[in-house]
């Protein structure tokens, strides 16, 4: 427990010192870096051993992360991108389908899917806020959900877990632990919201006396804690597919990158969407 306390304590420090390049290209580069770690978790994760299938993927990650959020060129847009990753990965089977699997290649490309859209999302979300404070908020916010819902489920587990939610995939996960997940998350994004909107100048301000404001972040803490829970149960099944136990062993007393960021993955993606319904972008 000491040891994954520092580790959170550390983490986020450098999550802090990186929103403070959140507006120039390091940030940007920041990303980059950890997507590429996380889809190298993957393929090892899947033991394709197949170097210059991870090169397809890091090409394409970086092609991704990249850019700032707003639509690139045709030939640099993400359905472009995809289907020549999707060529060359076709190919790559046909040549050497003695050696590698379709099934793995498909598992890495679903999951390498997931990564982009969550670590894009974040781009996307900074490009279509003018006051640079706002999108900090509502990536904090996201993170907020996924990290306190995914703390407060621990907690809430072992004090009050009795019934398995999902003991083929997750043994140790319990109904009680997600119903406090969810609760927790619920309960962090309203402590976001309160302090941002006390601490800072901010166009949300005038939205701060009403209480539909906290009732809406209330409700999108509710579907951001199941969407957590729903991400770290699907990091779980690959784990258990694979036969791994952790994705790897960046963080002490938590693994490797998707070990600590498999509650974000639906999450961010979520709040984005949600964003863009939201303020029309």
């Amino acid at each position: 427990m000491k040891v994954r306390v520092i580790t959170s304590v550390v983490g986020l420090g450098i999550l802090a010192l990186v929103l403070c390049f959140f507006d120039t290209i390091l940030f940007n580069l920041a990303l980059a870096a950890v997507a590429l770690i996380a889809v190298h978790e993957v393929y090892m994760a899947f033991s394709l051993k197949a170097p210059w299938v991870y090169g397809l993927f890091a090409a394409a990650t970086l092609l991704v992360m990249l850019n700032d959020g707003r639509p690139l060129p045709l030939a640099l847009r993400m359905p472009s991108v995809l289907f020549l990753l999707a060529l060359c990965l076709a190919g790559s089977v046909i040549v050497r389908s003695q050696e590698l699997s379709f099934a793995k290649v498909g598992g890495m490309a679903l999951f390498s899917g997931l990564i982009w859209a969550c670590f894009w999302s974040m781009l996307y979300v900074r490009a279509h806020f003018a006051h640079h404070a706002d999108a900090i908020y509502f990536l904090v916010l996201g993170l907020g959900f996924a990290w306190g819902g995914d703390t407060c489920a621990f907690f809430a587990g072992h004090a009050f877990g009795r019934h398995k939610l999902a003991p083929v995939v997750s043994p140790h996960k319990t109904v009680e632990g997600a119903v406090g997940g969810v609760l927790g998350a619920m309960a962090v994004g309203v402590a976001i919201t309160a302090v941002y909107l006390a601490c800072w100048d901010s166009p949300l301000q005038q939205a701060a006396d009403s209480l539909w404001l906290y009732l809406v972040i209330a409700a999108a803490g509710l579907a951001g804690g199941v969407l957590g829970i729903l991400g770290d149960l699907t990091a779980s099944v690959v784990k258990r597919q694979c036969g791994i136990k952790d994705y790897g062993t960046i963080f002490p007393g938590h693994g490797g990158i998707l070990d600590r960021f498999d509650s974000v993955l639906f999450v961010i993606p979520f709040l984005a969407l949600l964003l863009s319904a939201a303020f029309n972008f």
